[in-house]
């Protein structure tokens, strides 16, 4: 069997194994890392030679550490990285090269039909009949997109939406409120085989969707780091977050992953649409809500349109991108499921 991981922000890793009498066998880890000293590699090795396949990544972790020579040092590698190979390589995930991507980059479209278009198309993947995506959103209208299980009340000022001429939907994964411009905000959906992070923690999985984007940030200049459970952000700030949801299917399933960026944002109209607690100011550290967010246009010196163009490049350049479209029979179903369910006042006050 043979699993490979990228450790976020770090360098890949990858384990050969055999399973033999429901235990690991014939284990060799290797990788573009720094390790010293040279027999840590040896005592790795050792350490998950003969341990029992339903061992969690956790508990592998644990072996590594235990059995590492005093003084050891890595650069690019951690143990729960290896760990996290070894988990992979038991269940079979493929790699982001094993598939033929696809780009969708259309035309600006409403809020509601964004909604509808990620459960479609995260739909069709998950049955086999489309490949891999990687959407860009272009936005029609502002918007407050608030999570699945968010209170309608409890997150946006009627109020203050309304002078704003700003929309409310709902989405169908978790997370937080996420505050729409169209010329402030970069918008992406990944949707991908459920394969794709086999031996993935939940929390792992996020960073593992991300790492490129992380990437294609400090090609810009822009130093970046995953923020658990789900925010991209930097020393002067946070700049982006993310939400998931999964789908399960006989042909095995997807996962939508799909991430807010701020590339520029009118904080004084954000607070007076969304209502952000004081607990959640001071879980991230500040104040005031102005700074919470800081924009990618200040960091990067680049128009929104170029700060795309590098992000889409990025892609590419690691994975392979064809140009795409939404289907006639996706987009029927997706305005379709904006006008029944997303535009709705039963589905966005679900949680009132």
């Amino acid at each position: 069997m043979h699993g490979e991981y990228k450790v976020p922000g770090g360098k890949l890793v990858v384990v050969d194994l055999d399973v033999e009498g429901g235990a690991l066998r014939n284990v060799t880890v290797a990788g573009d890392f720094f390790l010293e000293p040279d027999e840590a590699i040896d005592a790795i090795n050792r350490a998950l030679e003969g341990a029992p396949v339903d061992t969690d990544a956790a508990g592998l972790a644990s072996r590594i550490e235990a059995a590492l020579p005093e003084g050891t040092v890595m650069f690019g590698l951690t143990s729960e990285g290896i760990a996290v190979a070894v988990r992979r390589a038991l269940a079979h995930a493929t790699d982001w090269t094993d598939y033929d991507w696809q780009l969708i980059h259309e035309a600006p479209q409403p809020p509601a039909l964004h909604m509808a278009l990620d459960e479609v198309i995260t739909t069709e993947v998950a049955a086999g009949r489309r490949p891999p995506t990687l959407r860009v959103w272009e936005w029609g209208a502002p918007a407050v997109v608030i999570g699945s299980f968010q209170s309608l009340r409890n997150e946006v000022d009627p109020a203050g939406a309304e002078r704003h001429g700003i929309q409310v939907v709902r989405r169908i994964s978790g997370g937080g409120a996420m505050f729409i411009e169209p010329g402030n905000t970069i918008t992406y959906s990944l949707s991908v085989p459920t394969a794709l992070v086999q031996g993935l923690s939940f929390a792992d999985s996020y960073s593992y969707l991300d790492d490129w984007v992380l990437g294609a940030l400090g090609d810009m200049g822009v130093k970046a780091w995953y923020q658990p459970l789900n925010d991209i952000a930097t020393d002067a700030g946070k700049i982006a977050g993310a939400a998931q949801k999964r789908m399960v299917s006989e042909a095995g399933g997807a996962v939508l992953h799909h991430v807010t960026m701020a590339y520029d944002i009118d904080a004084d109209k954000m607070t007076e649409v969304l209502r952000i607690g004081k607990e959640k100011l001071s879980d991230k550290g500040t104040r005031s809500a102005k700074k919470r967010v800081d924009p990618l246009r200040r960091q990067t010196g680049l128009a929104r349109e170029a700060v795309i163009e590098r992000m889409i490049g990025s892609f590419r350049g690691r994975y392979g991108l064809e140009n795409g479209k939404v289907g006639e029979q996706e987009l029927a179903r997706a305005e379709e499921l904006a006008r029944t369910k997303f535009s709705t006042q039963e589905w966005t006050a679900r949680v009132p």
